[in-house]
């Protein structure tokens, strides 16, 4: 018999219980037993004393201390990962009960990056109104790497987002679904907009609104426009809410990159006539690898999937 299953066995008759896997999650995430208390809703006393129920049954350490926090073995990250996927699965499996008693009805959880939200999800959840009337749908619009762990803790189905940078591939299933062209906007009567030759050094005299660092965009922009031979535009205000951005554009002469899709649909963007060649990379429809989507999940992400940009 494979060893694997032999040591699965021997966790589950040694007494590892939901809540053993529960806390290993939360290590995992939060490296620290009085954050992952709290996360779990119990005292820190009982998360040590549940941490040093996981060692007895595993038979080896799985944490060590850490400063004021700490650090798993790789025995304990093994675990950590494993019950991640075990809570997901179980999560899941719950969705999926409760849609086999009521018809194909549930709830769906998803998140997106901004572009792919209104160039696949919004079409998607229209459609879905008439193909799946019992179906409630929750969706997250953040940047790739909230979405990651998401995605991991179990909170969403599924993604369209990008490889949150630092997690192992391994970890997802990725099914890539296409780019995101990126237009310089501005408010309307903008004095770029009357510009008869405009150039990419010109758009350097005015203030930019850029996403917050270290996000996959700014990063994207800033080597876009270095490869033009340009410097870091100036800029004195970093976020990533779209709805700042739209006020500070259609109140002063800021101008900002976003995405395409967003920048056609909101009335009081105009984008500039000048394509500057920024194009963040090809983004996918990611799932936690090994785990089943609800029959709801499965038609909706179809749905997703069958839009074209």
């Amino acid at each position: 018999m494979d060893a694997t299953v032999n040591a699965n066995g021997r966790l589950l008759r040694r007494g590892l219980k939901l809540g053993h896997l529960r806390l290993m999650a939360a290590l995992g995430e939060t490296a620290a037993i009085g954050v992952a208390a709290a996360r779990l809703g119990i005292t820190q006393p009982a998360a040590s004393r549940l941490m040093a129920e996981i060692e007895e049954i595993a038979g080896r350490p799985v944490h060590l201390r850490a400063g004021r926090g700490i650090q798993l073995t790789p025995e304990g990250e093994a675990l950590s990962r494993r019950a991640v996927r075990a809570l997901a699965e179980l999560g899941a499996a719950e969705r999926e009960m409760a849609d086999l008693g009521h018809g194909l009805s549930g709830h769906v959880r998803l998140g997106s990056v901004t572009g792919p939200a209104l160039d696949r999800v919004l079409p998607a959840l229209r459609a879905a109104r008439v193909a799946l009337p019992n179906v409630t749908t929750e969706v997250v619009v953040a940047p790739s790497e909230p979405l990651g762990d998401l995605l991991l803790s179990g909170q969403i189905d599924f993604a369209l987002a990008r490889l949150p940078d630092g997690r192992d591939p391994a970890l997802f299933d990725l099914d890539p679904m296409g780019d995101e062209p990126v237009s310089i906007v501005v408010r309307p009567g903008h004095a770029l907009l009357r510009a008869e030759q405009l150039q990419p050094e010109d758009l350097m005299a005015y203030d930019w609104v850029l996403p917050e660092p270290g996000t996959l965009l700014r990063r994207t922009v800033l080597e876009r426009l270095a490869a033009l031979g340009l410097p870091p535009p100036p800029g004195r205000l970093s976020t990533s809410s779209f709805l700042l951005t739209l006020a500070m554009l259609r109140e002063s002469n800021a101008i900002a990159p976003l995405a395409e899709a967003v920048a056609r649909r909101f009335e009081g963007l105009l984008t500039l006539p000048l394509d500057l060649g920024i194009v963040v990379p090809t983004y996918s429809l990611i799932r936690l690898r090994g785990a089943r989507l609800t029959p709801a999940a499965e038609r909706l992400r179809d749905l997703v999937r069958s839009q074209t940009d």
